[in-house]
């Protein structure tokens, strides 16, 4: 697909002749390659998640009068050579691309292309992976001009105001020195900043709702969890628990829990319903939207309290009543993404997922009794686990009755406590980052532990897959299901085009 040449013109007319041009790039890789999410891959379900760390970023840029093209090339079906193009008429003067393990070789030499034909402008990567590896990374590639470390919509913003000031002279290492959470090299040095404090006024950003009308399509992207097509918002970032293999806490937003107002997310919520009249759910992409008991109560009041009528689905951890699930429901709750993770109490403990298997069965009766569908997702390969302790866990997932579900390998990324744990022990088994996934995209295993093999964690969740989706009574579950609430119909049988010849034959990771 290419960029439209009518979308060329129109920036043509638009752009300012006073102020420096920003590229936000989500690159070009496979084909609809999912990079913004925790485990970035191009997904068995065909899910493919909205840019919003960019398009946050795009908005805090556009917001101080910067002329910003975003363009996200996997969600568009964009090659190398579409984006060369665009760039090459474009001329920005600062490029901003966001990277992840899995993906980061390719970005690299997308970053190279980009440098070959715009020597001048200053090219930063952001994410999760250059959060961990700032120095790694920088080594890597001399194309890479600064990292841009953890959240870093106000780093950018201040770096591009830099460039602008400087006008065509290159920033000093003195000017780039004033930067927090700016890494960079200078005359062969790695320099990093002090640490941006993370950001406090949530309500300060930009909504990215308005970032996506002016630049995305929400049809081009899709979760199986929430009803098609959808819009993804957040409503507070951090999270403050401990979990082990969670990598968006321990590399970008932090561990302390910050908070949007609840009536600066409702007020978006009304743009989202009035200004995209095709989206039928929100996604609320939060690590854990229900941590905060007395906030998710005001939350799901305000709601009710507008009479908003959007479904949405969010994070959640199991330790919600039925008083507040209820009250979720009324206000338009109508699935939960919930990690149960295993059915052995001693690796719960060992991922430091804060949880008890016990408590699993009360919350399941009580998302039943609310009316709200569950997702769980499963984790095997923990140190200490056994084919014995897997088949538990395989058990738990049938016994709870969730509405769908994932088994997984853990995945470990950079900066985590357990790739760390991991890589200490030898028992990461990838020789280098392109491991992280098939030849086809998908999740890799690139891990084993001390009794089973990163093959045999791999055959062991093909195993589960098919044990919970293939019962007869599952099957007849989900028929009458889409029976009694059609609306469940297009988001299941676009999820099950792909997944089902991934169930069937089997090929790695679930997505």
């Amino acid at each position: 697909m290419k960029i439209p040449r009518g979308d060329f013109q129109t920036k043509q007319n638009e752009r300012k002749t006073d102020f420096m041009n920003v590229l936000v790039l989500n690159p070009p890789f496979l084909k609809r390659f999912s990079r913004p999410q925790r485990s970035p891959a191009v997904t068995k379900s065909g899910t493919l998640y909205f840019p919003i760390w960019l398009a946050y970023c795009t908005g805090v840029l556009e917001n101080k009068g910067f002329d910003v093209s975003f363009i996200d090339a996997p969600a568009l079906g964009l090659d190398m050579d579409d984006v060369l193009d665009y760039a090459g008429y474009f001329q920005p003067g600062l490029c901003v691309l966001d990277t992840s393990t899995p993906s980061v070789e390719n970005d690299i030499c997308v970053v190279e292309k980009l440098k070959g034909i715009l020597p001048e402008s200053f090219v930063v990567f952001v994410g999760t992976h250059v959060s961990a590896l700032p120095d790694e990374t920088l080594m890597k590639a001399s194309a890479i001009d600064a990292v841009c470390r953890k959240e870093y919509e106000y780093t950018v913003l201040e770096l591009a105001s830099l460039l602008a000031a400087k006008g065509s002279a290159p920033p000093s290492e003195d000017d780039l020195r004033k930067i927090s959470g700016l890494s960079f090299r200078s005359n062969g040095n790695i320099i990093h900043n002090q640490d941006r404090q993370h950001i406090e006024d949530l309500d300060a950003l930009p909504w990215v709702s308005k970032v996506y009308k002016r630049h995305l399509r929400i049809g081009d992207y899709f979760n199986p969890n929430a009803l098609y097509p959808m819009v993804t918002l957040i409503t507070s970032r951090g999270c403050p628990f401990r979990c082990s293999f969670c990598v968006y806490p321990q590399t970008l937003t932090g561990r302390r829990y910050r908070f949007r107002s609840i009536g600066d997310v409702v007020d978006e919520m009304e743009f989202v319903c009035r200004e995209f009249p095709d989206a039928r759910s929100i996604f609320f992409e939060d690590d854990t939207l229900t941590a905060d008991k007395k906030r998710c109560m005001g939350f799901a009041g305000e709601i009710i309290k507008r009479g908003l009528k959007m479904p949405w689905t969010a994070n959640s951890r199991i330790n919600l009543d039925l008083d507040t699930m209820s009250r979720m429901k009324a206000a338009g709750c109508r699935e939960l993404c919930v990690g149960f993770e295993s059915g052995d109490q001693k690796v719960l403990d060992s991922m430091k997922k804060g949880i008890s298997r016990d408590r699993m069965f009360q919350f399941m009766k009580d998302a039943r009794a609310a009316g709200i569908l569950i997702h769980g997702c499963f984790i095997i390969g923990f140190p200490g686990e056994t084919p014995d302790s897997i088949k538990e866990t395989i058990d738990l997932a049938i016994s709870l009755r969730p509405d769908t579900v994932q088994f997984y390998p853990v995945m470990v990324y950079p900066g985590t406590e357990a790739y760390e744990d991991y890589r200490k022990r030898g028992w990461i088994t990838a020789k280098d980052y392109t491991q992280w996934l098939t030849p086809e995209g998908l999740h890799n295993c690139v891990v084993r532990n001390e009794s089973l093999t990163s093959s045999e964690l791999v055959r062991l969740c093909d195993h589960a897959r098919r044990r919970f989706y293939l019962r007869p009574g599952y099957i007849f579950y989900k028929l009458s299901q889409m029976i009694k609430r059609p609306s469940e119909i297009i988001r299941t049988v676009k999820a099950a085009r792909t997944f089902f010849r991934h169930l069937i034959f089997g090929s790695g990771v679930p997505s």
